[in-house]
Protein backbone atom coordinates (compact mmCIF):
# COMPACT_ATOMS: atom_id res chain seq x y z
CA UNK A 1 0.00 0.00 0.00
CA UNK A 2 1.31 3.43 -0.94
CA UNK A 3 1.99 5.78 1.94
CA UNK A 4 0.03 8.94 1.21
CA UNK A 5 2.79 11.08 2.71
CA UNK A 6 5.20 9.95 -0.06
CA UNK A 7 2.94 11.36 -2.79
CA UNK A 8 3.95 14.88 -3.87
CA UNK A 9 2.06 17.62 -2.04
CA UNK A 10 0.71 19.15 -5.25
CA UNK A 11 -0.71 15.78 -6.33
CA UNK A 12 -2.36 15.22 -2.94
CA UNK A 13 -3.87 18.70 -3.00
CA UNK A 14 -5.17 18.18 -6.55
CA UNK A 15 -6.73 14.85 -5.54
CA UNK A 16 -8.31 16.49 -2.47
CA UNK A 17 -9.90 19.22 -4.58
CA UNK A 18 -11.04 16.71 -7.20
CA UNK A 19 -12.73 14.59 -4.53
CA UNK A 20 -14.66 17.60 -3.21
CA UNK A 21 -15.73 18.57 -6.73
CA UNK A 22 -16.84 15.00 -7.46
CA UNK A 23 -18.90 14.88 -4.24
CA UNK A 24 -20.54 18.20 -5.10
CA UNK A 25 -21.61 16.74 -8.45
CA UNK A 26 -22.65 13.30 -7.17
CA UNK A 27 -24.35 13.10 -3.72
CA UNK A 28 -23.36 9.42 -3.33
CA UNK A 29 -19.62 10.22 -3.20
CA UNK A 30 -17.56 11.09 -0.13
CA UNK A 31 -15.87 14.52 -0.17
CA UNK A 32 -12.87 12.88 1.50
CA UNK A 33 -12.28 10.07 -1.01
CA UNK A 34 -14.31 10.99 -4.10
CA UNK A 35 -15.85 7.50 -4.01
CA UNK A 36 -18.87 5.82 -2.40
CA UNK A 37 -18.32 4.62 1.15
CA UNK A 38 -18.46 0.91 1.86
CA UNK A 39 -21.23 -0.26 4.15
CA UNK A 40 -18.67 -1.23 6.80
CA UNK A 41 -17.24 2.30 6.75
CA UNK A 42 -20.71 3.84 7.07
CA UNK A 43 -21.41 1.55 10.02
CA UNK A 44 -18.22 2.75 11.72
CA UNK A 45 -19.15 6.38 11.14
CA UNK A 46 -22.67 5.79 12.44
CA UNK A 47 -21.48 3.86 15.49
CA UNK A 48 -18.82 6.47 16.28
CA UNK A 49 -21.23 9.39 15.98
CA UNK A 50 -23.87 7.63 18.07
CA UNK A 51 -21.39 6.62 20.78
CA UNK A 52 -20.00 10.14 20.86
CA UNK A 53 -23.41 11.76 21.28
CA UNK A 54 -24.53 9.16 23.83
CA UNK A 55 -21.43 9.42 26.03
CA UNK A 56 -20.94 13.17 26.23
CA UNK A 57 -24.65 13.89 26.59
CA UNK A 58 -25.07 11.24 29.29
CA UNK A 59 -22.17 12.69 31.24
CA UNK A 60 -23.37 16.27 30.88
CA UNK A 61 -26.99 15.42 31.73
CA UNK A 62 -26.02 13.64 34.94
CA UNK A 63 -24.75 17.01 36.11
CA UNK A 64 -26.84 19.62 34.28
CA UNK A 65 -30.26 17.99 34.70
CA UNK A 66 -29.93 16.71 38.28
CA UNK A 67 -26.73 16.89 40.30
CA UNK A 68 -25.75 20.47 39.53
CA UNK A 69 -29.03 21.85 40.88
CA UNK A 70 -28.82 19.55 43.89
CA UNK A 71 -25.20 20.64 44.51
CA UNK A 72 -26.24 24.30 44.50
CA UNK A 73 -29.18 23.57 46.82
CA UNK A 74 -26.89 21.79 49.28
CA UNK A 75 -24.76 24.94 49.49
CA UNK A 76 -27.19 27.83 49.06
CA UNK A 77 -30.59 26.42 50.04
CA UNK A 78 -33.63 25.40 47.98
CA UNK A 79 -34.19 28.67 46.09
CA UNK A 80 -31.46 28.57 43.45
CA UNK A 81 -33.45 29.56 40.32
CA UNK A 82 -31.67 32.90 39.96
CA UNK A 83 -28.20 31.49 40.54
CA UNK A 84 -28.89 28.61 38.14
CA UNK A 85 -29.91 31.08 35.46
CA UNK A 86 -26.79 33.21 35.93
CA UNK A 87 -24.40 30.25 35.87
CA UNK A 88 -26.07 28.75 32.81
CA UNK A 89 -25.89 32.10 31.06
CA UNK A 90 -22.14 32.27 31.73
CA UNK A 91 -21.55 28.74 30.52
CA UNK A 92 -23.60 29.40 27.41
CA UNK A 93 -21.41 32.41 26.60
CA UNK A 94 -18.40 30.13 27.04
CA UNK A 95 -20.01 27.65 24.66
CA UNK A 96 -20.74 30.41 22.18
CA UNK A 97 -17.10 31.47 22.10
CA UNK A 98 -15.57 28.00 22.22
CA UNK A 99 -17.74 26.48 19.49
CA UNK A 100 -16.71 29.13 17.01
CA UNK A 101 -13.11 29.06 18.26
CA UNK A 102 -12.55 25.33 17.91
CA UNK A 103 -14.55 25.04 14.71
CA UNK A 104 -12.36 27.69 13.09
CA UNK A 105 -9.10 26.36 14.54
CA UNK A 106 -9.89 22.87 13.29
CA UNK A 107 -10.54 24.31 9.80
CA UNK A 108 -7.08 25.87 9.90
CA UNK A 109 -5.33 22.87 11.41
CA UNK A 110 -2.74 21.10 9.24
CA UNK A 111 -1.95 18.21 11.57
CA UNK A 112 -0.70 14.89 10.24
CA UNK A 113 -3.43 13.30 12.42
CA UNK A 114 -6.10 15.27 10.54
CA UNK A 115 -7.77 18.62 11.06
CA UNK A 116 -10.35 17.47 13.61
CA UNK A 117 -8.92 14.53 15.61
CA UNK A 118 -6.45 16.38 17.92
CA UNK A 119 -9.16 18.80 19.07
CA UNK A 120 -11.61 15.99 19.81
CA UNK A 121 -9.10 14.21 22.06
CA UNK A 122 -8.08 17.43 23.82
CA UNK A 123 -11.72 18.32 24.41
CA UNK A 124 -12.47 14.94 25.96
CA UNK A 125 -9.73 15.36 28.55
CA UNK A 126 -10.60 18.96 29.44
CA UNK A 127 -14.36 18.41 29.44
CA UNK A 128 -14.27 15.24 31.52
CA UNK A 129 -11.96 16.64 34.19
CA UNK A 130 -13.81 19.92 34.65
CA UNK A 131 -17.27 18.31 34.62
CA UNK A 132 -16.20 16.22 37.61
CA UNK A 133 -14.73 19.28 39.35
CA UNK A 134 -18.01 21.25 39.17
CA UNK A 135 -19.28 19.13 42.05
CA UNK A 136 -16.11 19.40 44.14
CA UNK A 137 -16.13 23.14 44.91
CA UNK A 138 -18.50 25.37 46.87
CA UNK A 139 -17.67 28.93 45.78
CA UNK A 140 -20.18 30.14 43.13
CA UNK A 141 -17.50 32.01 41.15
CA UNK A 142 -15.19 28.99 41.07
CA UNK A 143 -18.09 26.73 40.12
CA UNK A 144 -18.94 29.05 37.25
CA UNK A 145 -15.33 29.22 35.99
CA UNK A 146 -14.94 25.44 36.09
CA UNK A 147 -18.28 24.86 34.37
CA UNK A 148 -17.27 27.35 31.65
CA UNK A 149 -14.01 25.44 31.17
CA UNK A 150 -16.09 22.30 30.77
CA UNK A 151 -17.97 23.98 27.92
CA UNK A 152 -14.67 24.77 26.24
CA UNK A 153 -13.72 21.11 26.43
CA UNK A 154 -17.12 19.94 25.24
CA UNK A 155 -17.15 22.25 22.23
CA UNK A 156 -13.59 21.31 21.35
CA UNK A 157 -15.13 17.87 20.71
CA UNK A 158 -18.49 18.81 19.20
CA UNK A 159 -17.46 21.44 16.63
CA UNK A 160 -14.83 19.26 14.89
CA UNK A 161 -16.95 16.11 15.07
CA UNK A 162 -19.95 17.76 13.43
CA UNK A 163 -17.65 19.27 10.78
CA UNK A 164 -16.60 15.72 9.87
CA UNK A 165 -20.12 15.12 8.54
CA UNK A 166 -19.44 17.79 5.92
CA UNK A 167 -15.81 16.72 5.37
CA UNK A 168 -16.28 12.99 4.98
CA UNK A 169 -19.91 11.87 4.57
CA UNK A 170 -21.73 11.70 1.19
CA UNK A 171 -24.70 14.05 0.97
CA UNK A 172 -27.19 11.26 0.31
CA UNK A 173 -26.55 9.63 3.71
CA UNK A 174 -26.01 12.71 5.86
CA UNK A 175 -29.52 12.47 7.23
CA UNK A 176 -28.81 8.93 8.39
CA UNK A 177 -25.46 9.88 9.93
CA UNK A 178 -27.04 12.90 11.55
CA UNK A 179 -29.69 10.52 12.90
CA UNK A 180 -27.03 8.39 14.58
CA UNK A 181 -25.52 11.48 16.20
CA UNK A 182 -28.97 12.74 17.16
CA UNK A 183 -29.99 9.35 18.53
CA UNK A 184 -26.93 9.31 20.75
CA UNK A 185 -27.71 12.75 22.13
CA UNK A 186 -31.43 12.24 22.55
CA UNK A 187 -30.87 8.93 24.34
CA UNK A 188 -27.94 10.31 26.30
CA UNK A 189 -30.01 13.09 27.88
CA UNK A 190 -32.60 10.81 29.54
CA UNK A 191 -29.97 8.20 30.39
CA UNK A 192 -27.93 10.87 32.12
CA UNK A 193 -31.00 12.15 33.94
CA UNK A 194 -31.83 8.59 35.00
CA UNK A 195 -28.31 8.02 36.30
CA UNK A 196 -28.25 11.41 38.00
CA UNK A 197 -31.54 10.64 39.73
CA UNK A 198 -29.99 7.49 41.20
CA UNK A 199 -27.20 9.60 42.74
CA UNK A 200 -29.39 12.45 43.98
CA UNK A 201 -28.70 11.57 47.64
CA UNK A 202 -25.01 10.62 47.09
CA UNK A 203 -23.72 13.01 44.42
CA UNK A 204 -19.94 12.36 44.54
CA UNK A 205 -19.87 9.10 42.54
CA UNK A 206 -22.32 10.66 40.10
CA UNK A 207 -19.91 13.51 39.37
CA UNK A 208 -17.08 11.00 38.93
CA UNK A 209 -19.10 8.95 36.45
CA UNK A 210 -20.18 12.08 34.58
CA UNK A 211 -16.57 13.14 34.03
CA UNK A 212 -15.54 9.67 32.87
CA UNK A 213 -18.40 9.47 30.37
CA UNK A 214 -17.58 12.83 28.84
CA UNK A 215 -13.90 11.90 28.51
CA UNK A 216 -14.83 8.60 26.86
CA UNK A 217 -17.00 10.47 24.36
CA UNK A 218 -13.97 12.00 22.64
CA UNK A 219 -11.81 8.90 22.93
CA UNK A 220 -14.40 6.44 21.64
CA UNK A 221 -15.38 8.70 18.73
CA UNK A 222 -11.79 8.81 17.49
CA UNK A 223 -11.23 5.09 17.97
CA UNK A 224 -14.48 3.90 16.34
CA UNK A 225 -14.76 6.21 13.34
CA UNK A 226 -12.37 5.56 10.42
CA UNK A 227 -9.04 7.29 10.84
CA UNK A 228 -9.02 10.83 9.53
CA UNK A 229 -6.70 11.61 6.64
CA UNK A 230 -3.63 13.73 7.25
CA UNK A 231 -4.05 17.43 6.59
CA UNK A 232 -0.35 18.29 6.37
CA UNK A 233 -0.52 18.89 2.60
CA UNK A 234 -3.20 21.59 2.71
CA UNK A 235 -2.02 25.14 1.97
CA UNK A 236 -1.00 27.15 4.99
CA UNK A 237 -1.67 30.84 5.29
CA UNK A 238 1.01 33.27 6.41
CA UNK A 239 -0.29 33.18 9.95
CA UNK A 240 -0.69 36.93 10.33
CA UNK A 241 -2.95 38.05 13.16
CA UNK A 242 -5.27 39.80 10.70
CA UNK A 243 -5.68 36.57 8.70
CA UNK A 244 -6.53 34.61 11.81
CA UNK A 245 -9.09 37.18 12.93
CA UNK A 246 -10.67 37.31 9.47
CA UNK A 247 -11.13 33.55 9.55
CA UNK A 248 -13.61 33.99 12.42
CA UNK A 249 -15.91 36.32 10.46
CA UNK A 250 -19.32 34.66 9.86
CA UNK A 251 -20.72 34.38 6.32
CA UNK A 252 -22.25 37.52 4.81
CA UNK A 253 -26.00 37.65 5.24
CA UNK A 254 -26.44 38.82 1.64
CA UNK A 255 -25.02 35.54 0.31
CA UNK A 256 -26.21 33.14 3.03
CA UNK A 257 -29.92 33.78 3.63
CA UNK A 258 -30.76 30.11 4.19
CA UNK A 259 -27.83 29.75 6.57
CA UNK A 260 -29.21 32.45 8.86
CA UNK A 261 -32.78 31.19 8.62
CA UNK A 262 -31.54 27.81 9.85
CA UNK A 263 -29.66 29.69 12.57
CA UNK A 264 -32.83 31.48 13.73
CA UNK A 265 -34.89 28.29 13.63
CA UNK A 266 -32.39 26.46 15.79
CA UNK A 267 -32.20 29.28 18.34
CA UNK A 268 -35.97 29.18 18.81
CA UNK A 269 -36.14 25.41 19.18
CA UNK A 270 -33.19 25.13 21.56
CA UNK A 271 -34.43 28.04 23.62
CA UNK A 272 -37.78 26.26 24.01
CA UNK A 273 -36.02 22.99 24.89
CA UNK A 274 -33.58 24.46 27.41
CA UNK A 275 -36.25 26.43 29.27
CA UNK A 276 -37.71 23.18 30.56
CA UNK A 277 -34.77 20.75 30.52
CA UNK A 278 -32.49 22.66 32.88
CA UNK A 279 -35.33 23.16 35.38
CA UNK A 280 -36.73 19.61 35.44
CA UNK A 281 -35.88 18.94 39.08
CA UNK A 282 -37.25 22.31 40.18
CA UNK A 283 -40.41 21.78 38.11
CA UNK A 284 -41.08 18.51 39.91
CA UNK A 285 -40.33 20.09 43.27
CA UNK A 286 -42.09 23.44 42.96
CA UNK A 287 -44.63 23.09 40.15
CA UNK A 288 -45.78 19.49 40.62
CA UNK A 289 -45.07 19.52 44.39
CA UNK A 290 -42.87 16.44 44.96
CA UNK A 291 -40.17 15.93 47.58
CA UNK A 292 -36.60 14.97 46.60
CA UNK A 293 -37.19 11.22 46.65
CA UNK A 294 -40.43 11.36 44.67
CA UNK A 295 -38.93 13.88 42.25
CA UNK A 296 -35.96 11.59 41.64
CA UNK A 297 -38.25 8.64 40.97
CA UNK A 298 -40.46 10.69 38.64
CA UNK A 299 -37.44 11.98 36.73
CA UNK A 300 -36.17 8.43 36.35
CA UNK A 301 -39.50 7.32 34.85
CA UNK A 302 -39.62 10.36 32.60
CA UNK A 303 -36.08 9.63 31.45
CA UNK A 304 -36.97 6.10 30.38
CA UNK A 305 -39.96 7.38 28.42
CA UNK A 306 -37.88 10.07 26.74
CA UNK A 307 -35.09 7.62 25.92
CA UNK A 308 -37.41 5.14 24.20
CA UNK A 309 -39.37 7.63 22.10
CA UNK A 310 -36.29 9.74 21.26
CA UNK A 311 -34.43 6.70 20.00
CA UNK A 312 -37.44 5.69 17.90
CA UNK A 313 -37.75 9.17 16.42
CA UNK A 314 -34.04 9.51 15.72
CA UNK A 315 -33.59 6.10 14.10
CA UNK A 316 -36.60 6.48 11.81
CA UNK A 317 -36.46 10.17 10.86
CA UNK A 318 -32.90 10.38 9.50
CA UNK A 319 -33.16 7.53 6.96
CA UNK A 320 -36.66 8.69 5.95
CA UNK A 321 -35.28 12.18 5.34
CA UNK A 322 -32.60 10.72 3.06
CA UNK A 323 -35.15 8.51 1.30
CA UNK A 324 -37.59 11.32 0.49
CA UNK A 325 -34.82 13.86 -0.09
CA UNK A 326 -36.36 16.41 2.26
CA UNK A 327 -35.13 18.08 5.44
CA UNK A 328 -37.64 20.83 6.21
CA UNK A 329 -40.78 18.75 6.56
CA UNK A 330 -39.38 16.40 9.26
CA UNK A 331 -37.89 19.34 11.18
CA UNK A 332 -41.15 21.31 11.14
CA UNK A 333 -43.24 18.25 12.05
CA UNK A 334 -40.89 17.54 14.94
CA UNK A 335 -41.18 21.10 16.24
CA UNK A 336 -44.98 20.97 16.17
CA UNK A 337 -44.98 17.63 18.00
CA UNK A 338 -42.57 19.08 20.57
CA UNK A 339 -44.93 22.04 21.11
CA UNK A 340 -47.89 19.70 21.65
CA UNK A 341 -45.89 17.78 24.24
CA UNK A 342 -45.00 21.04 25.97
CA UNK A 343 -48.69 21.78 26.41
CA UNK A 344 -49.27 18.65 28.50
CA UNK A 345 -47.82 19.83 31.86
CA UNK A 346 -49.38 23.25 31.25
CA UNK A 347 -52.80 21.61 31.04
CA UNK A 348 -52.03 18.98 33.72
CA UNK A 349 -49.53 20.16 36.37
CA UNK A 350 -49.00 16.59 37.57
CA UNK A 351 -46.54 13.75 37.11
CA UNK A 352 -48.88 12.43 34.39
CA UNK A 353 -48.62 15.73 32.55
CA UNK A 354 -44.82 15.56 32.75
CA UNK A 355 -44.81 11.95 31.54
CA UNK A 356 -46.96 12.94 28.54
CA UNK A 357 -44.53 15.79 27.92
CA UNK A 358 -41.67 13.30 28.00
CA UNK A 359 -43.39 11.04 25.46
CA UNK A 360 -44.59 13.62 22.94
CA UNK A 361 -41.85 16.24 23.26
CA UNK A 362 -39.20 13.51 23.49
CA UNK A 363 -40.39 11.99 20.22
CA UNK A 364 -40.47 15.41 18.58
CA UNK A 365 -37.01 16.32 19.79
CA UNK A 366 -35.65 12.94 18.67
CA UNK A 367 -36.91 13.55 15.14
CA UNK A 368 -35.68 17.15 15.23
CA UNK A 369 -32.15 16.39 16.38
CA UNK A 370 -31.73 13.57 13.86
CA UNK A 371 -32.54 15.73 10.82
CA UNK A 372 -31.60 19.26 11.90
CA UNK A 373 -27.86 18.59 11.76
CA UNK A 374 -28.16 17.34 8.17
CA UNK A 375 -30.18 20.45 7.32
CA UNK A 376 -27.43 22.62 8.80
CA UNK A 377 -24.74 20.89 6.73
CA UNK A 378 -26.85 21.32 3.58
CA UNK A 379 -27.15 25.12 4.03
CA UNK A 380 -23.41 25.72 4.52
CA UNK A 381 -22.23 28.49 2.17
CA UNK A 382 -18.59 27.31 2.02
CA UNK A 383 -17.60 23.66 2.50
CA UNK A 384 -13.95 24.62 3.07
CA UNK A 385 -14.99 26.50 6.21
CA UNK A 386 -17.39 23.86 7.49
CA UNK A 387 -15.95 23.89 11.01
CA UNK A 388 -16.31 27.63 11.39
CA UNK A 389 -19.72 27.89 9.75
CA UNK A 390 -21.12 24.95 11.70
CA UNK A 391 -19.63 26.63 14.74
CA UNK A 392 -21.65 29.73 13.88
CA UNK A 393 -24.79 27.60 13.51
CA UNK A 394 -24.04 25.89 16.79
CA UNK A 395 -23.93 29.33 18.38
CA UNK A 396 -27.70 29.05 18.03
CA UNK A 397 -27.56 26.08 20.36
CA UNK A 398 -25.48 27.95 22.88
CA UNK A 399 -27.66 31.05 22.62
CA UNK A 400 -30.63 28.81 23.34
CA UNK A 401 -28.75 27.29 26.27
CA UNK A 402 -27.95 30.78 27.53
CA UNK A 403 -31.30 32.48 27.01
CA UNK A 404 -33.53 29.54 27.94
CA UNK A 405 -32.48 29.31 31.61
CA UNK A 406 -32.34 33.11 31.90
CA UNK A 407 -35.87 33.53 30.54
CA UNK A 408 -37.05 30.63 32.68
CA UNK A 409 -35.55 32.10 35.82
CA UNK A 410 -37.24 35.46 35.15
CA UNK A 411 -40.59 33.76 34.50
CA UNK A 412 -40.46 31.55 37.59
CA UNK A 413 -39.45 34.39 39.88
CA UNK A 414 -42.02 36.88 38.54
CA UNK A 415 -45.11 34.95 37.42
CA UNK A 416 -44.50 31.29 38.29
CA UNK A 417 -43.79 28.04 36.50
CA UNK A 418 -47.15 27.68 34.72
CA UNK A 419 -46.39 30.62 32.41
CA UNK A 420 -43.18 29.00 31.15
CA UNK A 421 -44.94 26.31 29.13
CA UNK A 422 -46.99 28.52 26.75
CA UNK A 423 -43.98 30.77 26.22
CA UNK A 424 -41.88 27.72 25.37
CA UNK A 425 -44.56 26.59 22.89
CA UNK A 426 -44.44 29.97 21.13
CA UNK A 427 -40.68 29.70 20.63
CA UNK A 428 -40.94 26.15 19.24
CA UNK A 429 -43.57 27.19 16.69
CA UNK A 430 -41.64 30.32 15.76
CA UNK A 431 -38.73 28.04 14.87
CA UNK A 432 -41.01 26.30 12.34
CA UNK A 433 -41.61 29.60 10.57
CA UNK A 434 -37.90 30.22 10.01
CA UNK A 435 -37.28 26.67 8.77
CA UNK A 436 -40.14 26.90 6.26
CA UNK A 437 -38.60 30.13 4.90
CA UNK A 438 -35.46 28.26 3.76
CA UNK A 439 -35.47 28.09 -0.06
CA UNK A 440 -32.28 26.22 -1.02
CA UNK A 441 -33.13 22.97 0.80
CA UNK A 442 -36.29 20.93 0.28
Amino acid sequence: MTDATTIPVDDRLAAYEANIAAADADPSLSPETGAPLAKSVLIRFGAGLMAFGLLWMSGLSIVSAVLFTKHLQSIFGPDVEGLTGVINACTAVASLVSNLLFGTLSDRSRSKWGRRTPFILFGGVLGGLTLFLTGMVADPVVITVIYCACMFGLNAMIAPTVAMISDRIPMNVRGTMSAFFGAGQTCGAPIGTLIGSAFILTPFPGFVLAGVLMFLGGLVAVLVMPKESSADFLPKDEGKAADVLRSFIPPKFSTAHDFYKAFAGRICMLLSYQMITVYQLLIFQKYVGLDDTAAGAAMATMSVITMVVSLLGSVVAGPVSDLIGRRKIPVVAASVLFAIGMAMPWIMPTTTGMFLYAGLAGLGYGVYSSVDQALNVDVLPNKEEAGKDLGVLNLATTLGQMLGPVIMSVITVTVGYAAAFPISIVFALLGCVFIMMIKGVR
